[in-house]
Formats: structure tokens, C-alpha cells, sequence
């Protein structure tokens, strides 16, 4: 049910181990309880309450909240809020216990003013007298015999209720730790999804086909858990507690379909809308709405890349009209280096004048100018989905993209080798 529970017996055990067993009577507590009796008027009565309490809270405060504060690394200021909650339960019970006496105090000072007034001969005063001091002898035990319960019961039960509060402090703990890490596996999750779509997206994608759309290794790489787990939280089934070894039954309905379906819809529409990488009049693409991931999934943003661009521009006078020109990105995150190296290759003036028709430019271009590697097959889709994207007849045609690391391969010597395996010499 969501709820930290903490099993009685674990109670009862820690408190024997950290306690012992029960005490009843303290000594610095009782000399103060035995002088409740020493007189009955109001004011010595409540010194001697004020006393008791003070002491009752000393000991525990020494005796119970400071052991189990060692024993469980309580925080000070949790410490000090247990140290407040037992101070404050002292003083409400023996207070009450106060509370009590002086009324009964103050009706019988009234009854015995009334008895007086109505005494007619010595021996009723006398009898009034009387009947006052047993009066207020009975009530005086009465408190002395409540006072000592309550410091017998609060001394006792209170090592117990320590431990209990501590013990339900740290479940609450753990729960908390484990539902935020939770939270961050499924925050984790759902920022994948955009990834996902630019990967795998055709426009029909929803939560009901989601795991049917995706490749199980990449699944798992991107999101952290397989196919078979996100259909668990998605559809529910049965499961083995590990710890109790019984089938217990999930309903699965994590996800909200209405939500997960619509915010695919909405980004497979902004997706779509920014397609054409040629549009100038287009200030944002949209790796903007993709928000960075866990994994290496870190895109460049686009003004560092036309920037980079622009430098290269720079440093090789006339790179972009020159057809026979070739440019690679080896380690390919978003494509989007390769577009605006793309853009800048097909608005050229010697490639216009090589090249006049549009259609053939643009295919020279792809299939003889532009070359990059993509370390995984999520990104290598992402980025072919993105590079392509503006045509859907050239995503079928013959590029020079491949999924290769070309990271590993540096850090080996190999990097020449795999740039021939793949694209010749």
C-alpha cells in the first residue's frame, strides 16, 4: 500500500538490545515523587510536580533518546525533536495528574469555607476540619499514587517507544531512498523517449506498440531495462517476492496511455515540422526539445556547429564549392554537423554550376561527399533519420553512414582501418 511498516518483534528486540530490561524505579526520580506528600498545599505541590517532570526528562533524555540517537546516527535536529516530543508528553500526563488535585483542592477549600459559615456550635467547625483534611489526604495519595504510576509506565514503555519511532524513522528513510531512486529510473526513462522517436518513429507510434517498434538491445542500452520489464510495468503480471519467495500479482497501468500517446504525438508533429534542415527561416531544430541524456546521447548544440563550420570554412578557402571535397564526422551524435556541412555544400556556387538540377546535387552530395561513423545503432538511426529526414525517397538510397566506434578504434591504433573497411581509401 505505500506505506513503511515496522514489525513489533523488531521493535521488542531492539529495545532489549539497546535497554535491557525494564526499569520501574529510578532513585534520582523517586526522591522527588516521595516529596510530593510532604505537603498538600497548592504551591509546594506544584514544586514538587515541576521536579519530577524535570527529572523524568532528564533521565530520559540521558538514559534513552541519547543511546538510541548514537545507535540509529540520528541528525541533531531529529535528536532534538524526539527530546521535545517525550518533554512535552512528561509534562501533559503529570500536569493532567496536577491539573486534577487542585481542583479537587479548591472544591473541597470551598465545601469546608461553606461548612464553616454554616457551623452553629465548635464541634462542627471541628467536624468540617476534619472532613477537609481526610478529604485532602485521600486526594494527595491519590496524586502521589497517579504521579508514581505515570513515572513507572512513561520510565518503562518509553525506551520501546524510542525505538519505535527511530525504527519507523529509518523505513521511512529507506522508502523514500527507494521510491526516489524509483522516480529517477522512470524520469530516466521517460527522457529517452524522444530518442526513441527519432529513431523509430513513423508516426504511429504509441505505448501499445512502443516495445514492438524498438530493437530489444538498444531498448535496453538507452532505458536501462528490457522489453520484458517495461511490459511488466506496463501490463502487469505475476512476480516471485525474492524475499518471501511467494507470487505476488501486479496490475501493471504505470504509464497514463492518454498522456504517453499524446506527448509521442506532439513531438513526432515538431519533428515533422522541423524536418526541412534547408528552411532558413527556422531558428530551432529538433534536438532542442530533446533533453540530455544519461547515456553519450549529448548533442552538440547548433550554434557551436556552425560555428565549427564557419571555422572550417575559414581555414579551407573554398572547401564547400570544390564537388570532389569529402567531410566525415566520425563520431556522429545528432547529424547535425553533417546537415549544416550538407546545406552549405548544396547552396554553394561551384556546386550549383556542377551540378545544376537540385535532385542531382543533392544526391551527389550524400553519396560522394559526406561521410560519418555513429558509436551505437540508436544514434546511427537517430542521426540517418535526422540527415535524411528532409526526403523520404533518400533514406532509401545508397549513403556513406555507418554504425562504427570510432572512439574505440582511436584509442587502439585502429582508426585508419575501420575509415578504409568501411569507405575505401
Amino acid at each position: 500500500d505505500g506505506n513503511a511498516t515496522v514489525p513489533t518483534e523488531t521493535v521488542i528486540g531492539k529495545t532489549q538490545d539497546l535497554f535491557g530490561p525494564k526499569v520501574y524505579e529510578i532513585e534520582s526520580i523517586q526522591t522527588h515523587v516521595d516529596a510530593v506528600s510532604e505537603d498538600a498545599s497548592i504551591p509546594a505541590v506544584d514544586q514538587h510536580i515541576t521536579a519530577v517532570a524535570k527529572a523524568v526528562k532528564a533521565h530520559l533524555k540521558e538514559n534513552v533518546v541519547a543511546p538510541a540517537a548514537e545507535d540509529y546516527g540520528m541528525k541533531k535536529a531529529t535528536q532534538n525533536r524526539l527530546e521535545k516530543q517525550i518533554e512535552q508528553k512528561v509534562d501533559k500526563e503529570l500536569h493532567r495528574l496536577q491539573g486534577d488535585y487542585e481542583q479537587q483542592a479548591r472544591i473541597a477549600q470551598a465545601e469546608l469555607e461553606q461548612k464553616k459559615q454554616a457551623a452553629t456550635t465548635v464541634q462542627e467547625t471541628e467536624q468540617a476540619n476534619a472532613e477537609y483534611k481526610a478529604i485532602m489526604d485521600d486526594a494527595l495519595q491519590s496524586l502521589v499514587d497517579g504521579v508514581q504510576e505515570t513515572v513507572n509506565s512513561t520510565v518503562a514503555a518509553m525506551p520501546q517507544e524510542v525505538v519505535a519511532q527511530a525504527e519507523q524513522n529509518k523505513a521511512e528513510q529507506e522508502k523514500k531512498s527507494f521510491e526516489d531512486n524509483v522516480r529517477d529510473l522512470l524520469r530516466g526513462f521517460s527522457r529517452t523517449i524522444p530518442s526513441f522517436i527519432m529513431a523509430y518513429g513513423d508516426g504511429d507510434l504509441t505505448l501499445a506498440n512502443f516495445d514492438q517498434k524498438t530493437e530489444a538491445e538498444v531498448f535496453q542500452e538507452v532505458t536501462g531495462i528490457t522489453v520484458d520489464e517495461f511490459r511488466f510495468l506496463r501490463d502487469g503480471g505475476d512476480r516471485v517476492d525474492s524475499d518471501t519467495g511467494e507470487t505476488a500479482h501486479f496490475e501493471g497501468h504505470l504509464f497514463d496511455e492518454v498522456v504517453f500517446n499524446d506527448s509521442v504525438d506532439e513531438f513526432w508533429q515538431k519533428k515533422q515540422a522541423l524536418a526541412d534542415y534547408f528552411d532558413e527561416s527556422q531558428d530551432e531544430d529538433i534536438f532542442d526539445y530533446i533533453p540530455p541524456q544519461k547515456t553519450n546521447q549529448i548533442f552538440t548544440p547548433k550554434w557551436v556547429v556552425s560555428m565549427m563550420v564557419d571555422q572550417l570554412d575559414e581555414n579551407n578557402p573554398g572547401c564547400f564549392d570544390d564537388p570532389t571535397k569529402k567531410f566525415a564526422d566520425l563520431y556522429m551524435k545528432s547529424g547535425l554537423y553533417i546537415t549544416e556541412i550538407v546545406k552549405r555544400l548544396y547552396r554553394s556556387e561551384g556546386l550549383k554550376a556542377a551540378y545544376p538540377d537540385v535532385q542531382d546535387r543533392i544526391r551527389h552530395i550524400l553519396q560522394e561527399q559526406v561521410f560519418g561513423m555513429a558509436p551505437t545503432r540508436i544514434i546511427y538511426l537517430i542521426a540517418t533519420n535526422y540527415i535524411l529526414g528532409f526526403d523520404e525517397e533518400l533514406k532509401h538510397s545508397i549513403h556513406n553512414f555507418v554504425e562504427a566506434d570510432a572512439a574505440e578504434a582511436s584509442k587502439q591504433g585502429t582508426l585508419d582501418a575501420l575509415v578504409e573497411q568501411h569507405f575505401g581509401k
